[in-house]
């Protein structure tokens, strides 16, 4: 009987080179995962440069708000001071105009209401509520215009209809006065009614508005 022994194909060369073959492959293997890992390596350094580049943008924009919201609050309440400083000055002058009005309107009453049974109480009372020009005049003229009064026995009433400042400043203000006066006489019970306009000139005296000068207006 004859035995074949089966040789083996492959060679102890082309062994070796089998072997050498599989060490290139495994490095080929093993480089790719370097490069992923720099590969990772570098994107976690991009991720970290955009996170702090939008943090300091995040802080640019706060800083910004926080700014603009200061400029806001301080415009706001230099707003408010000045509408309340506005609205105060509004009032003075309002206040101002009607003291002006009520002291001529006053002085055209205390000028045109005299009694001749109360001439010397109702002299005083206009002479009281005048200064300057007009003061000094008035009371030179006070006696003989009271022993007039008593001697007709006149008695007169002012009604006024309408008032109206024409002018004015700090101190001063010019009023038209519109009245109509009734007058009665010891000779004429009942007279008719007599329209009177006048300017009166108003003055400022401490804290008291008086009469300074009187015109008849025709």
């Amino acid at each position: 009987m004859s035995v074949h022994t089966a040789q083996s194909d492959t060679s102890p060369g082309d062994t070796l080179s089998d072997t050498a073959i599989d060490d290139d492959v495994a490095d080929e293997t093993l480089e790719p995962k370097a490069d992923t890992a720099e590969a990772t390596s570098d994107t976690d350094v991009v991720g970290g440069q955009r996170r702090h580049r939008g943090s300091r943008q995040q802080m640019s924009s706060r800083r910004l708000m926080l700014v603009v919201g200061s400029l806001m609050i301080a415009a706001l309440t230099g707003l408010t001071a000045w509408l309340g400083w506005n609205v105060h000055q509004q009032r003075l002058i309002a206040d101002q105009r009607a003291e002006f009005l009520q002291a001529a309107r006053q002085g055209a009453l205390n000028l045109t209401t005299i009694d001749w049974q109360h001439a010397e109480p109702d002299v005083q009372r206009i002479v009281n509520s005048a200064t300057g020009t007009f003061y000094d005049e008035f009371s030179k003229r006070s006696q003989p215009f009271i022993d007039v009064v008593k001697q007709s026995q006149t008695k007169s009433e002012g009604t006024i209809i309408a008032a109206g400042l024409e002018s004015e400043s700090d101190s001063d203000a010019q009023v038209l006065v519109a009245m109509n006066v009734k007058i009665l006489d010891a000779a004429a019970a009942d007279q008719p009614l007599r329209s009177w306009r006048m300017r009166i000139s108003v003055h400022k005296v401490d804290d008291q508005v008086k009469v300074s000068n009187v015109e008849f207006v025709p």
